[in-house]
């Protein structure tokens, strides 16, 4: 009989230790180690193991020239914004782990795809929910699946049993902080617990080719729950953001073997359901009754997404000595840097301002194209004068003032056409080579800072 091994982890961000702490040195919380089997006799059941096959299987090296591979086509999962996160559809065999807040709207979106594939054999397995819970959110979405089928359960034991009578082509698991395996004693939820229940559904998943959907959990902080090791053992992690208390949520990707990790999808919450935004810009820019000042319209980029965001900026003299500077949605350091830009290159007696800085709905931007209209945002609030609603700005600002070059300008030039703008205002380097001739909105090419002060004020 082996003998039982035992060690220490934090439950809040997976570091192991030989002895109790009573403060984590990886995360700085108090009294979050718990003590946690790692080894005992293991009995060959509850692991996932592929008929036919077994347990000893070795490898001999090969010369990479010998090494031979077929292209899988990925499946269409239905929903064009899950398409692009994943990199054109779901692989063949792939573990994606897909985390976000409580009420985000993780398991609707599982959902949903579950019953998209048609043609496909699904497994929905809720370890949180009822059977019929699940069928009553199911019975609000307008889609079906003969071939869905649902099961609660969270012993990964009889869940393999159900696998190997069904014989799914797709699984998903509501949540993976709920599973519990019978060759770790922990409690569910629990370091060992997630890990062992990850290794061995990605056995699963790469033995059959049957792609995996995790659900998991995050912590107060927004990452992750569980050991950092566990998204390192996925393909693919999608972190779902947004307010719940909104009806716009955010599909991004921080980690991707099949694609890029820049996409981003975008979805409303409805009552039946998440719809797909298909045109982003249209939800982030603010329909108005009349111009206001401190208003700018910047095109960033999300991936190969440009998306044209509103900039709302409030510079007023400070009531109270010392000035506030406060941004939302957007670098505060960033915009320190741009107030003394402005003030020492462009004149502005900005040291005893009050200055507030929005990026409209919600969303969270680093593009450094967004300076240009930041800065204009900021001189239209300062000035008190009012921006035209046909005005787009495109660049990044130095420290000397100058108006630097930005990439992919012809997918911003045409996503504001598209939208409607007239004039749009970007650095004079980043036209070099590109045929305007195909655009039908007025492009102004600015150098420095009093350029475009003189263009547009």
């Amino acid at each position: 009989m082996a003998k039982v091994k035992t060690s220490f982890f934090c439950q809040n961000c997976g570091a192991q230790s030989p002895k109790w702490l009573g403060k984590c040195p990886a995360c700085g919380e108090w009294n979050t180690y718990v003590e946690e089997v790692i080894q005992k006799e293991v009995s060959g059941k509850g692991s996932w193991k592929a008929p036919g096959t077994s347990t000893q299987k070795s490898n001999s090296p090969k010369r990479i020239s010998e090494v031979s591979y077929s292209d899988q086509p990925r499946w269409n999962t239905g929903d064009s914004e899950l398409n692009r996160v994943l990199g054109g559809g779901i692989v063949p065999g792939s573990l994606v782990l897909i985390g976000g807040e409580p009420g985000i709207g993780k398991s609707t979106l599982m959902l949903q795809i579950a019953l998209s594939l048609s043609g496909k054999k699904v497994l929905y397995v809720s370890a949180e929910e009822s059977e019929a819970q699940i069928k009553m959110r199911a019975d609000r979405m307008d889609r079906e699946n003969a071939d869905c089928y649902l099961l609660a359960e969270t012993n990964t034991q009889h869940i393999f049993q159900h696998i190997e009578q069904l014989k799914p082509d797709f699984l998903v698991i509501d949540s993976i902080q709920t599973l519990h395996s019978q060759h770790v004693e922990s409690a569910a939820g629990s370091v060992s617990q997630v890990r062992e229940c990850t290794a061995e559904l990605m056995k699963f998943a790469k033995e059959t080719g049957t792609p995996v959907f995790l659900i998991g959990h995050i912590t107060k902080d927004g990452s992750i729950a569980g050991p950092k090791v566990l998204e390192h053992m996925v393909d693919t992690v999608l972190q779902f953001e947004g307010d719940r208390h909104l009806t716009y949520r955010i599909l991004r990707t921080s980690k991707n073997r099949f694609g890029s990790t820049h996409e981003l999808g975008i979805y409303e919450m409805r009552a039946d359901g998440l719809r797909v935004v298909t045109n982003p810009s249209e939800i982030l820019l603010t329909q108005r009754e009349e111009s206001l000042n401190g208003v700018a319209i910047g095109a960033m980029m999300e991936g190969n997404r440009p998306l044209l965001i509103e900039i709302q900026s409030l510079v007023s003299p400070a009531t109270y000595g010392t000035p506030q500077r406060s941004s939302t949605g957007y670098d505060s350091k960033r915009l320190n840097m741009l107030l003394a830009v402005l003030e020492k290159r462009g004149g502005m007696k900005l040291g005893m301002q009050d200055v507030f800085l929005n990026v409209a709905g919600g969303m969270k931007v680093d593009d450094p194209a967004l300076d240009l209209a930041v800065c204009a945002s900021l001189i239209s609030s300062y000035e008190d004068t009012p921006l035209s609603e046909e005005l787009c700005l495109v660049g990044e600002i130095g420290l000397g003032g100058e108006v630097r070059a930005v990439s992919r300008i012809e997918s911003r030039i045409s996503e504001a056409e598209k939208l409607g703008f007239k004039k749009i205002v970007l650095s004079k380097y980043s036209v070099k080579g590109v045929d305007l001739s195909n655009f039908r909105i007025k492009v102004i090419a600015v150098a420095k800072l009093e350029e475009m002060y003189q263009q547009i004020f």
